[in-house]
């Protein structure tokens, strides 16, 4: 699927033609290096590596600038990714692609990132608990507790899979069916509709589906 990496600016609101208000998440998307374009003779499947957004050179190992050099990219990169069953058409490695390149206005797009890492929480922010509701009775610290976990003497366990206090978030996380709203070819900045996971200044990875789903 084609697609390129991107980093996460914040939110703002476009207005469409009939004067709607529509919530978008500006993404900035410089241009990306081809470092590696892999096909079924040589690899067993077809995909393209692409790195973005640089990084000095001493951050990254001496293996990385090694493979970024082959393709003629002396500056490191801080994301490298890759897309199967992708290969652009016409370019080779050392090459960059562009937003206009992968993306016109109107596509639909998913973006797949980390989400914000909450740490060790209860399951009323968790899983959406309810709770007790209002306090009564010998309720003075019941609140916000998950309640009864399991049974007594049969089975004497507690099945897995039971929604329990524990790490929220920080995983990853794919949104679909969002779609281009405007795309800034000068400030490498593309705005999709809707919100997408991970905080400000985090990696993502947008993947254009229309060719997909327009495929005969």
């Amino acid at each position: 699927m084609r697609g390129l990496i991107g980093k996460k600016i914040g939110m703002t609101s476009v207005f469409d033609e009939i004067g709607r208000s529509i919530p978008v998440t500006v993404l900035e998307i410089p241009p990306s290096v081809v470092t590696q374009i892999k096909t079924k003779e040589s690899d067993g499947y077809n995909a393209v590596q692409l790195a973005n957004f640089n990084k000095k050179n001493k951050s990254v190992s001496k293996s990385v600038r090694g493979h970024l050099a082959k393709a003629d990219t002396e500056q490191a990169k801080g994301m490298v990714k890759e897309f199967r069953d992708f290969i652009p058409e016409g370019f080779v490695e050392g090459d960059e692609l562009t937003i206009e390149d992968i993306f016109t206005v109107g596509d639909i797009v998913d973006v797949a990132g980390i989400t914000k890492g909450r740490g060790f929480s209860g399951v009323i922010k968790r899983h959406n608990f309810g709770g007790v509701g209002d306090e009564t009775h010998g309720q003075h610290n019941r609140l916000r507790a998950p309640g009864a976990i399991g049974n007594a003497s049969d089975p004497s366990r507690v099945f897995k899979g039971m929604r329990m206090a524990g790490q929220y978030g920080n995983t990853r996380v794919r949104v679909k069916n969002l779609s281009v709203a405007k795309i800034l070819s000068d400030s490498n900045v593309m705005l999709i509709t809707g919100s997408i996971p991970g905080p400000k200044g985090s990696y993502v990875e947008i993947l254009n589906k229309t060719a997909e789903l327009f495929k005969s």
